[in-house]
């Protein structure tokens, strides 16, 4: 029968690089008093004993956690989750660990709730990803009771319905702006849309871009068609689409539902990009490798992460919080889905 070995302590670490405890808990709680030469001598210690320190005892020795909290709501989409995945990469950049809250439903018991789950966990500051209108609500509420020491940081937040909360996102109008100038360049005489669901800001965010661009030139404007993201609705608007010989040009609000306007056009017999061209929205790791490779917008994700994490370690370093709305520009990816238009 085997004995279970237990964990290494402090003084282990202490014993092997052959320093008193109280040395190897200023290295764990990153005290300046240390020498680097003590310093590291420690640290090889923790890594030849696989020493973990305890997390707990730290927070109350330091009264820092390292630690921020994300508050996400459920979804498979590949916006959000590859900003929660980007949001975690900048943590451990900036040498923060993150604790994820996710709401299961978009009311306020349920957001008080992920809230509640972080604030018992001590974190230094609340990220939140609120990608729908209906989550507004419920955040604002919630957020109340947040103590204003605790810094907050917003991503997908309508800065006009939440204005206390900084925001970070892409600019999503000049996405779409960048997208139907690009076809109106190669001589579209205009642009189909295929739009996002309209309780997402980034959805009308990118039909008044593509709506915008049209009418700076004269062009006219059609009627926007509905998506709901999924390459579904993609596919259900890209027959409608295939049916009219008129339609030379698609903006779609995602690549997801591009890849079912995609589906239809070929169903349909409807060449691309020589009858009809498409740009999607996101750039999604699969876009290179469509059938043709998709032309689209691409979101830079890590530098959102690094934006969100870098607004939200300011606020904790200066203990304030700070207002107002931090867009990146997104660039323009052409491929082969987009060509000239054949007189």
């Amino acid at each position: 029968m085997h004995s279970v070995r237990r964990p290494p302590a402090m003084r282990d670490v202490a014993h092997l690089a052959g320093v008193s405890h109280q040395t190897v808990s200023r290295v764990v709680n990153d005290h300046p008093s240390v020498r680097s030469e003590t310093r590291a001598r420690v640290l090889a210690a923790m890594r030849a004993l696989d020493y973990q320190p305890n997390v707990a005892a730290r927070t109350l020795a330091t009264n820092r956690s390292q630690t921020v909290g994300l508050v996400t709501f459920d979804t498979t989409l590949f916006g959000p989750s590859f900003m929660v995945h980007a949001i975690e990469r900048a943590a451990r950049e900036a040498g923060y660990f993150v604790s994820i809250a996710s709401a299961r439903e978009l009311n306020v018991p349920s957001v008080s709730e992920a809230i509640r789950r972080l604030r018992e966990q001590a974190v230094e500051g609340i990220i939140t990803l609120a990608p729908v209108a209906a989550a507004w609500t419920a955040l604002g509420r919630s957020l109340l009771d947040v103590p204003a020491h605790v810094p907050i940081v917003g991503m997908g937040i309508d800065v006009a319905a939440m204005p206390e909360v900084p925001m970070v996102a892409v600019d999503n109008a000049a996405g779409a702006g960048l997208a139907t100038r690009h076809l109106i360049a190669l001589g579209h005489r205009t642009v189909h849309h295929v739009a996002g669901p309209p309780e997402w800001p980034e959805a009308r965010e990118r039909l008044v871009g593509w709506q915008a661009a049209l009418e700076d030139v004269g062009l006219p404007v059609p009627v926007p068609l509905p998506g709901d993201w999924s390459a579904r609705s993609g596919y259900a608007a890209g027959r409608a689409l295939a049916a009219d010989p008129s339609v030379t040009a698609v903006f779609c609000g995602n690549d997801q539902m591009a890849i079912g306007v995609l589906r239809a056009l070929h169903q349909a017999g409807r060449a691309v990009p020589d009858e009809v061209s498409v740009v999607g929205f996101d750039d999604m790791p699969e876009a290179p490798y469509l059938q043709p490779p998709l032309t689209t917008v691409r979101q830079d994700f890590a530098e959102l992460g690094r934006r969100s994490m870098h607004l939200l370690v300011t606020q904790i370093a200066a203990g304030v919080r700070q207002t107002g709305q931090h867009r990146s520009a997104p660039d323009l990816v052409v491929r082969e889905s987009t060509s000239a238009l054949a007189l």
